[in-house]
């Protein structure tokens, strides 16, 4: 079974009586999409920051606007969509393109969470995911009552990268020095989740880990 570290009980409630909220991040291509649609099987509900973004910026959205003032028409798909391949490229080939990029998207993203969170916990649900990939990086952690990291050796996810999504190793590189280093996210986080098995082996240590969040939730399911 591939390893989950746990580094003391969860952290002192801050979100009330419900929803309980997990705070899911880790290092590039480590396999936090997998764990989270685990977790979501198991019943928990998903907010995946990749998939707010895309609603952020979709054609005729004022982050939309932006990024095409910003970046040009060659990031624009012909269809007028956001390209986010040449996007991300455009973004990471220095810091200031990429702090332009979080600055505009950033905001957007953060109140449509906000909605989602709200209608879940009017819809009576216990637990909540929420995917985010730069949690540290852009100072999440005191909102959550949980903190997974996901996690696997550099050379792995950068093999998953290539294969699995067609980066080059320029663009696993870049994204990868941008976020906050693989230690330090271990550090800060209430749960580790280690991927350096098999799916069954991650799935193994993502229902152990739901175990847990529901005896920290209160005993209930979500």
């Amino acid at each position: 079974m591939a390893p989950e570290v746990s580094r003391g009980s969860p952290r002192k409630r801050v979100s009330g009586t419900t929803p309980f909220r997990i705070g899911l991040t880790g290092t590039v291509a480590a396999g936090k999409s997998t764990v989270a649609s685990d977790l979501a099987d198991r019943g928990a509900t998903v907010i995946d920051s990749d998939e707010l973004a895309r609603e952020v910026v979709r054609p005729g959205s004022p982050a939309y606007a932006r990024i095409r003032e910003a970046f040009g028409k060659g990031v624009i798909r012909p269809d007028g969509a956001i390209d986010r391949s040449a996007l991300r490229e455009a973004a990471f080939a220095d810091e200031q393109a990429r702090e332009r990029l979080e600055e505009i998207s950033h905001a957007g993203i953060r109140d449509l969470r906000a909605r989602r969170i709200a209608e879940a916990a009017a819809a009576g649900v216990r637990v909540i995911v929420e995917e985010i990939p730069l949690l540290f990086e852009v100072g999440l952690e005191d909102d959550y009552d949980m903190i997974v990291v996901v996690d696997a050796p550099r050379e792995l996810r950068e093999a998953r990268a290539l294969g699995l999504r067609g980066w080059t190793a320029e663009e696993f590189a870049a994204i990868d020095a941008a976020q906050l280093a693989a230690a330090e996210k271990r550090r800060r986080a209430d749960r580790v989740l280690d991927n350096r098995g098999d799916p069954a082996e991650l799935s193994l240590a993502a229902g152990g880990l739901w175990r847990e969040i529901l005896r920290a939730a209160g005993g209930g399911g979500p």
